[in-house]
């Protein structure tokens, strides 16, 4: 897509990104489906699939970038990806909700306050792989990427066992919070296809055919995005952890908007988590394609957004526990914070990346 002008590309672009806006929509519902109808929105294999369904923009990105030899666009989308997926809560708080009380006051539970802590321990392993040798492969990839799949899989384990009931009152959650249980989106999702006389083939079709045109357009927005920053003179990096990254969580943007909206205040920040807590798995994948260690790799810019997305997890994980009541232009004091940190943070990634 080189030889092609910037208005052009931009067209291709905005039409990818429609796209998996669309398509991310129906893969939302689909799996709320899916995953009520065979039983496996409890089970591991459910998690799974919900983490799969909503990065697949990200794993097709990836994918491309492998293929291609651009780890830097694969890197710096993964990991700028957790960092502005982090800022989807802050768009969930200001947009989504209705009433004088933050996100994080409603959805408190100390379950979410474990998967924030899933996340920042798996990027944490992220910025230890990225300190080891090159050439340490085992099996065409690098040791870090297997030990964030294994922490990623005992996480997800230890979330399942807590979701069930924690030694705490309430089994953990706050009052004065979510009216309805978590996950009541998803069942309602289910009731209405089945009202609609939406069979389970059926909806698994539309999944897969949702699931095509994601692929796709991640792959057309991977080639198209890095047309572009090659056109306007931006590093694949900066543009992979900005404008990309932005792209590709649309879908979280969606889906959290109906949880918020329907009242299932902790589905939404727990989506964001998940799909956060997921995005370093995808390092496997790129060093099973391309054959090497991709963490070690790692730009500093990556390593700073690393640290970016630990801080911003940190904050949303202060304000469950201390859950703030008022709302300031239109949102918590932790979005607020978290939205002036991650202005900041992109100042910060221009100057690294000019230096």
């Amino acid at each position: 897509m080189s030889g092609l002008s910037l208005p052009v590309l931009v067209v291709i672009f905005v039409v990818a990104a429609a796209a998996i806006w669309v398509a991310g929509t129906q893969l939302s519902d689909q799996t709320d489906v899916l995953s009520t109808r065979l039983h496996l929105g409890s089970a591991l294999g459910g998690l799974i699939l919900l983490a799969i369904a909503t990065n697949l923009p990200e794993i097709a990105i990836t994918v491309s970038a492998a293929l291609s030899g651009h780890i830097g666009v694969a890197v710096g989308n993964i990991l700028g990806g957790i960092a502005i997926q982090t800022v989807v809560l802050v768009a969930l708080d200001a947009f989504g909700l209705r009433g004088g009380r933050p996100l994080t006051y409603r959805a408190a539970s100390l379950v979410l306050v474990l998967e924030g802590a899933l996340v920042v321990a798996v990027l944490a392993v992220v910025i230890t792989g990225s300190q080891l040798p090159g050439g340490l492969v085992l099996w065409r990839v690098g040791p870090a990427s297997i030990v964030i799949t294994a922490l990623w899989v005992a996480g997800l384990l230890l979330l399942r066992r807590a979701g069930r009931s924690l030694p705490w009152q309430e089994s953990g959650n706050a009052p004065d919070g979510q009216e309805q249980r978590r996950g009541h989106r998803r069942e309602n999702t289910e009731r209405l296809a089945t009202g609609k006389g939406v069979s389970t083939v059926r909806s698994a079709l539309v999944f897969g055919a949702a699931a095509l045109a994601t692929l796709v357009a991640g792959v057309v927005l991977e080639r198209s995005g890095d047309a572009i920053a090659g056109h306007v003179g931006l590093t694949g990096v900066l543009f992979g952890a900005t404008v990309l990254a932005a792209a590709t969580s649309l879908p979280e943007l969606s889906t959290g908007l109906t949880s918020v909206r329907k009242g299932d205040y902790q589905l939404a920040i727990s989506d964001i988590f998940g799909g956060n807590a997921f995005l370093p798995v995808l390092f496997l994948l790129a060093s099973l394609i391309s054959g090497a260690a991709v963490l070690p790799g790692a730009h500093d810019t990556d390593i700073y957004l690393t640290a970016v997305a630990i801080l911003l997890t940190l904050v949303y994980m202060a304000g469950l526990v201390l859950r703030p009541r008022r709302r300031l232009a239109r949102m918590g004091v932790d979005s607020l914070v978290v939205l002036a940190l991650y202005a900041v943070s992109v100042v910060g990634l221009v100057l690294i990346a000019r230096g």
